[in-house]
């Protein structure tokens, strides 16, 4: 059984994966910002982590580590969101590349070096399918998912076939409570006839159709089965996973940007 790093694992799909991997037997030192909202289960060890504190991250690190005597598996899953137009984003930006991006490469770099000197060991990066397909006024998360999905590519190129394994999960949209804690106005969640307004009731429709979170946390457990993990996967609708990236892949650049403003209804 794998020793395991979750960060962001009091709710959503870092909530689900952490009830998977304990149920399988994994032991799984899970993080929240409030370590009591973390569920009581065996084998899940609460950490608190403020990815926003470069202090916190080594310290609940180094934390896990020395408790659980070596990580296998790191899965860098915490995020956050933001919804409004990205020519107003100043400090915000700041914020989601903090917590989205800067913290989870320290981690990267943290298990990287415990994981090479064990032999061994699994990093997850969980990142979105809207790296690809960037979602309207929701310019920071989807800047730095896109750059977490880069850096993890860049990663598996240096490391070649080093037995440190690393995996870009792409989730699409999975319904989690994502929507319900997303910084944005009042005006933008009742205007629907504000370009704002339109693009939000698609996002939060899409959301609340969306696959449960332990699609995602299945899996992930499945990765840490997989003696040969992909390089990345995507996981959510067949529509979203399959069918849009394909088409959207096929269109020339002015049809791309066409195409997503009419969907979004801008």
């Amino acid at each position: 059984m794998s020793k395991v790093f979750l960060t962001g694992a009091s709710s959503g799909i870092g909530l689900a994966t952490a009830k998977a991997l304990v149920e399988r037997g994994h032991e799984v030192w899970g993080t929240s910002r409030d370590p009591g909202r973390l569920p009581a289960l065996a084998r899940l060890h609460p950490i608190r982590l403020d990815l926003g504190d470069r202090l916190s991250v080594t310290e609940a690190w180094e934390m896990a580590a020395n408790e659980a005597e070596g990580i296998d598996v790191l899965i860098n899953n915490a995020g956050s969101g933001h919804f409004s137009p990205a020519e107003t984003l100043e400090d915000e930006l700041r914020r989601q590349f903090q917590i989205v991006f800067f913290a989870h490469v320290q981690l990267c770099q943290l298990a990287l070096r415990l994981m090479q000197s064990q032999g061994h060991g699994l990093i997850i990066n969980t990142t979105s399918l809207a790296s690809r397909l960037p979602v309207p006024f929701m310019a920071g998360y989807n800047s730095a998912k896109a750059a977490m999905a880069s850096f993890t590519l860049t990663l598996q190129l240096e490391l070649g076939e080093s037995l440190v394994k690393l995996v870009d999960l792409q989730p699409a949209d999975i319904r989690t409570a994502f929507n319900d804690v997303i910084s944005t106005s009042e005006e933008t969640r009742t205007n629907h006839q504000s370009r704002l307004g339109k693009a939000w009731q698609i996002v939060d429709r899409n959301l609340k159709k969306a696959p449960k979170p332990s699609l995602v946390a299945e899996r992930i457990v499945k990765l840490l089965e997989d003696r040969n993990p992909p390089p990345r996967i995507t996981v959510g609708d067949t529509f979203q996973t399959i069918i849009a990236p394909m088409l959207y892949s096929l269109l020339p650049s002015r049809a791309r940007v066409w195409s997503v403003r009419r969907y979004y209804g801008i």
